[in-house]
């Protein structure tokens, strides 16, 4: 194995990561880029029925305990607008979500892990995840049975409203639930001037959306936090003709499972019902089939990383947030906790003028080696 690992180093790998980012699905350089840096430190990894990523696997070969950590490896198609030496040389493709942070520090984890392989009491598989971006990655390891007999998984994202140093461990709630929606309506095209000899879709599309904003008001707790969100409408070619169809999409965004399904339940019957009373047809595609559930963290578990944080990084409290999540699907299987590291990042998350600090890359690396610590010693009892 190679001598030893260097900040600065990994300062570098973010900075190559970050100046080539590849979209979902397509993280062929960067998939090649780990591979590499895992064959350089002798560690042992598996592509099998993946496209793209891969899980590495670190620790005595006889131990009986497996716990996962897991970064996520793929860009955004956003053009970026920053000043950095290394920004992006992908046209329209920019790491403006962190996962050049994520994986970077994965892979400081993987050589520290290497390091003191022999005195770990279990094996540590790591999880550089494709495509999450687009609800996908997640579900892939999990087919192909990446998750088979694991004890608890670990992972987190980058804040870059938090400073460097915060680190926020939530109990339940972390991420919505998301669901995207998109929605055509079939009529009949006519002249403007003579609609009773069509089916308008404009008019059922404005009547449509605008009862839809009542599922969250009428439908569900008011108590819940719930957002559904049309965000892109369109129909029609020029002034004086009724259009055949128009369509819209947008996303559902949820804070507990039960609504999850609730609010897709009467989505459906408002914009099929409304849809039969205008006199067109409606069809309803659900973009990500399945949905992302909401990220919950174990709180039995979540209360363990807490306890296991080095005194360096600090503890912080904040609200779970809308965004979402496809670590969310691993939730469903194992014990999991999901954290929050400050990044400074100077712009929100998936903007282009996103630039993330690097001094985040040691608390990142810490975090995920305490949190094997913590899984290791973890009982599901507890």
């Amino acid at each position: 194995m190679a001598g030893e690992l260097t900040l600065d180093e990994l300062v570098e790998f973010r900075h190559y990561l970050h100046q080539h980012p590849e979209l979902s699905l397509a993280e062929y350089q960067t998939t090649a880029f780990i591979a590499q840096k895992l064959d350089e430190w002798d560690i042992d990894y598996s592509r099998a029925g993946l496209k793209t990523g891969l899980v590495a696997e670190i620790g005595p070969q006889d131990a009986t305990e497996i716990v996962a950590i897991r970064a996520d490896i793929d860009a955004l198609p956003i053009q970026e607008q920053t000043a950095l030496s290394f920004a992006s040389v992908n046209e329209g493709v920019m790491h403006a979500c962190g996962h050049d942070l994520h994986m970077t520090s994965l892979l400081g984890a993987a050589y520290a892990l290497k390091q003191m392989e022999q005195s770990l009491s279990g094996r540590v598989r790591l999880f550089f995840q494709p495509a999450e971006e687009v609800n996908g990655g997640a579900l892939q390891l999990i087919e192909q049975g990446y998750l088979d007999n694991v004890k608890a998984i670990a992972g987190f994202h980058n804040m870059p409203d938090l400073p460097v140093g915060d680190v926020a461990i939530l109990n339940d709630v972390v991420f919505a639930g998301v669901d995207r929606f998109k929605v055509t309506l079939t009529g009949l095209e006519s002249h403007a001037a003579m609609p009773q000899n069509g089916a308008d879709p404009i008019v059922a599309v404005s009547g449509i959306i605008s009862a839809l904003q009542t599922i969250v008001a009428r439908n569900v707790d008011p108590m819940n936090a719930n957002v559904l969100s049309v965000t892109h409408v369109e129909s029609g070619s020029t002034w004086n003709v009724l259009p055949t169809t128009a369509w819209f999409e947008g996303t559902i965004r949820t804070f507990n499972n039960a609504d999850q399904v609730r609010i897709k339940e009467r989505f459906v019957r408002l914009v099929e019902d409304l849809a039969s009373g205008y006199g067109v047809e409606a069809t309803i595609v659900w973009v990500m089939d399945p949905p992302a559930p909401v990220t919950v963290n174990d709180n039995n578990l979540a209360a363990a990383f807490r306890a296991q944080m080095p005194t360096t990084m600090h503890q912080v409290t904040v609200r779970p947030s809308s965004v979402g999540e496809d670590f969310s699907h691993y939730t469903l299987h194992v014990p999991a906790v999901f954290g929050l590291i400050g990044s400074n990042g100077g712009a929100a998350l998936h903007q282009a003028t996103l630039t993330i600090d690097d001094g985040a890359l040691p608390y990142a690396i810490d975090y995920y080696l305490n949190a094997v610590e913590a899984m290791l010693n973890f009982s599901k009892e507890a």
